[in-house]
């Protein structure tokens, strides 16, 4: 079969998420200034373990293949173990669900480590944003660099194996590409480079951080030259307008065959997109995730075929399919419109015209919750 039948099957959808995103909590340790669901103070409502343990054996009897675990930072759980092994071990309900998490690198101190690294099953990706503190601390908090480090030694040092290091590509990181290669080889690791979105926290934080137009170009020529190891996870599709297109599925999967389930059992149609117009459903509702994922009206209409709208002109469309959903929602633009980033120049033009706008400000969407903790205000004596 070739890609182009591929990606027009999955455009209709799967029977299950090829790529199902978990947030286990939005607890977390780090404030970093793009986090793409505005994680800080856990939420009351969130899965019990129960419950958490009754999703997973939903995803076994849809036969999931694996699960990317995240949050918040999923450690921060005191039922993380608990899961991740319930997860990976075969019961009655079907066979394991591999999973490979996010994090920080907090709690992966000299014996967590080698406890992972004993388990099978389990991909780790540690999130790194500069291959210095002072450019990942500006955006992921003070002495988080040497805290994902510490990690990454550990992990090392347990024999763990080939982890992943995980980078947000941002303005300020693009010209250290080289070095977080040489960084990831010197672990054996892999290295993997996702796109900045302007979700969550990074809908206020996008418009310094993302990289400019003339960085577009550069990172497309440095994926197409060094990229062959590296990891996208198919985050820069809209780069494919500048030549050949970039390896893997270069294609939207939100609702098709990605989705995400938030803390409190939320269903969303990517893990880029939380808020309520891309709410599907929640797992605790009748029927559970395998309603949502096969029946929601949401997901269902996202599998129908979508016009290319203002972009039905552009040669390139077929290339960059109009790039990504929740880059265009979180910056105001329309879904059917070009995306903010578009190589071409049109998102500029696109943003430019809405700012001129009078009612800018309301056209652009704000996420469905923040769970940022407030900032500590000095007692004074």
């Amino acid at each position: 079969m070739s890609v182009e039948s591929l990606v027009s099957q999955l455009k209709t959808g799967l029977d299950a998420p090829i790529c199902l995103t978990w947030e286990l909590t939005y607890a977390c340790n780090l404030q970093c200034v793009h986090c793409l669901s505005s994680s800080g103070q856990r939420d009351h409502r969130e899965l019990s373990t129960v419950e958490a343990k009754r999703v997973l054996d939903q995803l076994r009897e849809l036969q999931v293949f694996y699960i990317n675990i995240g949050g918040g930072e999923p450690m921060v759980r005191r039922d993380f173990f608990e899961l991740v092994e319930y997860s990976v071990t075969p019961n009655q309900h079907g066979s394991g669900i591999g999973v490979k998490f996010s994090t920080n690198g907090a709690f992966i101190d000299a014996e967590k480590a080698r406890r992972l690294a004993a388990m099978e099953y389990l991909d780790i990706q540690i999130s790194l944003d500069g291959v210095d503190a002072v450019t990942n601390d500006a955006v992921r908090g003070a002495g988080s660099y040497d805290m994902a480090r510490r990690a990454m030694d550990n992990l090392a040092a347990a024999n763990f194996g080939p982890f992943k290091i995980s980078v947000v590509v941002t303005r300020q990181n693009v010209p250290q590409l080289d070095q977080f290669k040489a960084l990831a080889d010197s672990y054996g690791a892999q290295l993997r480079v996702t796109r900045l979105r302007p979700s969550g926290r990074g809908v206020d934080s996008w418009d310094h951080l993302h990289p400019t137009n003339l960085q577009q170009r550069e990172i497309y020529d440095w994926l197409m030259a060094s990229g062959e190891n590296v990891l996208t996870g198919d985050s820069f599709f809209h780069l494919n307008a500048l030549g050949p297109s970039l390896p893997g599925l270069n294609m939207c999967g939100a609702g098709r065959v990605v989705c995400l389930i938030d803390p409190i059992g939320d269903v969303y149609a990517c893990p880029f997109v939380i808020h309520d117009e891309f709410r599907a459903g929640n797992v605790r509702d009748p029927g559970g995730f395998a309603r949502v994922w096969k029946q929601s009206d949401l997901f269902t209409s996202l599998r129908e075929p979508q016009s290319a709208g203002a972009c039905a002109s552009c040669g390139a469309f077929d290339a960059c399919q109009g790039g990504c959903m929740a880059a265009k929602f979180f910056t105001g633009l329309p879904l059917d419109g070009p995306d903010p980033e578009c190589v071409g120049g049109d998102g500029e033009v696109a943003l430019a015209e809405l700012a001129a706008t009078p009612v800018a400000v309301s056209l652009k969407p704000r996420p469905a919750m923040d769970h940022t903790k407030p900032a500590r205000v000095p007692v004074l004596s």
